[in-house]
């Protein structure tokens, strides 16, 4: 029997499908190129080849996107009709609790699918992406500790592993681990966008906004190129990095340009514009027209029972275009009791407070978005992102307290702020206006 690079059995395959399944493994690896098509023409030659029918169900389900689950559930019904060996029917089994929206229990399965199979690349990247969505920080890091000791260099997909433990680290504030694995892992396979993008968000959680705009600038031959799958959340991190040191202007041009010229429907890509606009709006910017376009591609998208962290993110390009109708629709979706997944208790319990809050916050009841966000901060790190992305909560909500009059909960905001990025000019100006001296009507006359 055929087996992948990594001596995993590929029932069904052909020398010639395998050479596609690899193709497509490949660019998933490193967010590069069309991993879809070659799985396409897999499947097309070598019907049985329930691998590449998994590999797609993945790719699918992991988009986070109504059409994309329907098509993954396609794939499993199909995947399903075949005799499965352990390894497929263990994948089979997580896809269908991820599909669920039963995002732990899909995270647990691959956990000891990882381990009866450690070798099993594909299994690890989805259960990495998995923790992320579910922003489970420790798994990020330990799924992959428990099996890189069974790797080596000399198996093809080490690096590949070490840039998904790269980011493990980062997220549990190993910086200093996470930045040289990240590193190491690029000096192996420069092209990985994963590594890289670690390596970004240790210099972003570590307020290196300089080092972060050089380690970005140098090595953008490698991530930014037109068939790059995360260009754009790269983009993201440039333009994050600007934005700490106050450079508005150029996080517009970047906004206008990279992140969001191409009108991209792809869900992770709208996340980082709705996040950007907000935070460019939170500083006074004015984004103009910008928010109508957005807007309208989050139509497609969010739906407020898939993937409540979309949704929430759609609410604030809905707030800035002044799509009250769509507002009140999600949250009305995200407020309605009766379902039970694990996606609809996120909704509930994390999402529509979050909503909420930044709803009120763009109408101007700041006690109110305090009231919601400040209590939700603590637990919002269960429901997926990454620190980085999840920063805009309570950065809306220090904001919050400044413009309600707030002083006590702005200056421990602050100070809070500063503790983890004491040169930042944003948290330095969050501190200046919460102890600015109150001038008083009297001494105005």
């Amino acid at each position: 029997m055929l087996t992948d690079r990594q001596g995993n059995a590929l029932p069904g395959a052909t020398t010639e499908t395998r050479e596609l399944y690899h193709r497509a493994i490949d660019a998933f690896n490193l967010y590069r190129g069309d991993p879809v098509t070659p799985l396409n023409q897999a499947i097309e030659a070598a019907p049985k080849f329930t691998m590449a029918r998994i590999a797609r169900a993945y790719l699918f389900a992991l988009a986070t996107e109504p059409a994309a689950a329907d098509a993954a559930k396609t794939d499993l019904i199909a995947v399903k009709q075949f005799r499965l060996n352990d390894r497929e029917a263990s994948h089979a089994a997580a896809l269908e609790q991820l599909l669920a929206g039963e995002w732990t229990a899909a995270g647990l399965a691959l956990d000891y699918h990882n381990l009866r199979y450690p070798h099993d690349l594909l299994a690890l990247q989805a259960g990495h992406l998995i923790d992320f969505y579910r922003a489970n920080a420790r798994n990020l890091r330990d799924r992959l500790a428990r099996v890189l000791p069974l790797w080596s260099p000399d198996i093809p997909g080490h690096s590949i592993a070490m840039g998904f433990y790269a980011f493990g680290l980062e997220e549990t504030g190993d910086y200093a681990r996470a930045e040289e694995i990240g590193r190491q892992a690029l000096d192996v396979q420069p092209l990985d966008c994963w590594a890289h993008h670690a390596v970004a968000h240790v210099m972003e959680m570590q307020g290196r906004a300089q080092d972060g705009i050089g380690w970005m600038t140098a090595r953008e031959p490698y991530w930014s190129g037109d068939d790059n799958l995360f260009k754009v959340h790269n983009w993201w991190h440039l333009a994050l990095c600007h934005l700490d040191l106050g450079n508005t202007q150029d996080v517009l041009t970047l906004y206008d340009g990279p992140i969001r010229q191409a009108r991209s429907n792809v869900v992770l890509d709208m996340i980082d514009a709705s996040a950007l606009l907000w935070r460019l709006t939170l500083t006074g910017q004015d984004v103009g027209s910008r928010w109508q376009e957005l807007a309208a591609a989050w139509d497609q998208h969010a739906d407020g029972t898939l993937y409540p962290f979309n949704d929430w993110h759609a609410v604030m390009a809905y707030l800035g275009a002044g799509r009250e109708d769509r507002v009140e629709a999600l949250l009305a979706t995200l407020r309605t009791p009766g379902r039970s997944s694990e996606t609809a208790n996120w909704a509930r319990h994390i999402g529509l407070p979050l909503a909420e809050g930044f709803v009120a916050f763009w109408r101007g009841h700041y006690d109110t978005a305090a009231e919601r966000l400040h209590p939700v901060r603590f637990i919002a790190n269960v429901f997926g992102g990454s620190h980085a992305q999840r920063d805009i909560i309570d950065w809306t909500l220090t904001e919050a307290a400044l413009r309600g009059g707030n002083r006590e909960l702005a200056e421990g905001m602050a100070n809070e702020r500063l503790a983890l990025k004491p040169h930042s000019p944003i948290n330095r100006d969050f501190l200046r206006r919460a102890t600015a001296p109150v001038v008083t009507e009297q001494q105005i006359a």
